[in-house]
């Protein structure tokens, strides 16, 4: 039997905190990313620098790492601010952008799934190779169907106590035990460069508000990407006027209409 989560409550509870989130993030998403984070009600902060990257992970709400743009500072910051937000029990999530493609990126990816992250965002084909399998992923861009996915994420959230979030046109969250999918966007989307990083750092605002109950903040944040896109694509003419959409319908966005955008088996 299929259940409906109340995701709405998620982005009610989020707006009115406005949580300030550590939005560790590559050089092309950075600009979208802090954007969407305001649109949707949240409060980004762009620290990176292993200088004070740890420190800032103690304030922050959450943390989300996306490996987009690497350089060896970069990945010490990333690791600096991973094992604050853990001391501090604070959650954090992993965006592990084209995380197979050279083996500076596997070596980085695999140091920070050692250090534990709460929540893992990836497309099809990432997270197929981050359990161990072969994919059909071009750089960035994904060669699988989420579908084709969900048996991998399965496994990688129970290998690594995570949740697991897989993105495309039907999204993918599971736990490990439960799981579900969200629907709605717009094809417009995949256009826009670093709307999927931007996601990752959404998902950092909602669980820093629920950090009890990472399964069903994930969903919400999904779900209120899922919805906004659904809303921004009625009036769109192309991925110019859709992106500027896109964060009116975020800013705009009644948390009503999460709810049937989501379904769980």
């Amino acid at each position: 039997m299929t259940n409906t989560i109340p995701a709405s409550r998620f982005l009610t509870q989020m707006r009115a905190r406005a949580p300030l989130v550590q939005c560790i993030t590559n050089y092309v998403a950075m600009n979208i990313a802090a954007n969407v984070m305001l649109a949707a009600g949240a409060s980004p902060a762009m620290v990176h620098a292993p200088e004070e990257a740890g420190e800032f992970a103690g304030i922050a709400g959450a943390l989300t790492i996306n490996i987009g743009t690497l350089s060896t500072q970069w990945i010490a910051g990333m690791e600096a601010a991973a094992k604050a937000a853990n001391a501090a029990g604070k959650p954090w999530a992993l965006d592990p952008v084209a995380h197979y493609a050279t083996g500076f990126r596997r070596d980085a990816t695999r140091s920070l799934m050692g250090l534990k992250p709460a929540i893992i965002r990836a497309n099809a084909s990432e997270i197929i190779a981050l359990a161990g399998g072969t994919g059909a992923g071009k750089g960035v861009d994904s060669g699988d169907s989420v579908e084709f996915a969900e048996q991998s994420a399965i496994l990688l959230a129970r290998q690594h106590r995570a949740v697991v979030a897989v993105t495309g046109e039907v999204d993918f969250v599971t736990d490990g035990l439960r799981s579900a999918h969200i629907h709605g966007g717009s094809a417009l989307m995949p256009k826009i460069t670093a709307l999927g990083c931007s996601l990752t750092c959404l998902v950092g605002a909602f669980v820093a508000v629920r950090p009890d109950a990472p399964f069903d903040a994930t969903i919400a944040a999904l779900a209120t990407f899922a919805a906004a896109g659904t809303e921004a694509a009625k009036l769109a003419e192309g991925p110019g006027s859709f992106q500027w959409r896109f964060l009116d319908a975020l800013a705009a966005l009644d948390p009503a209409a999460l709810d049937a955008t989501v379904t769980t088996a």
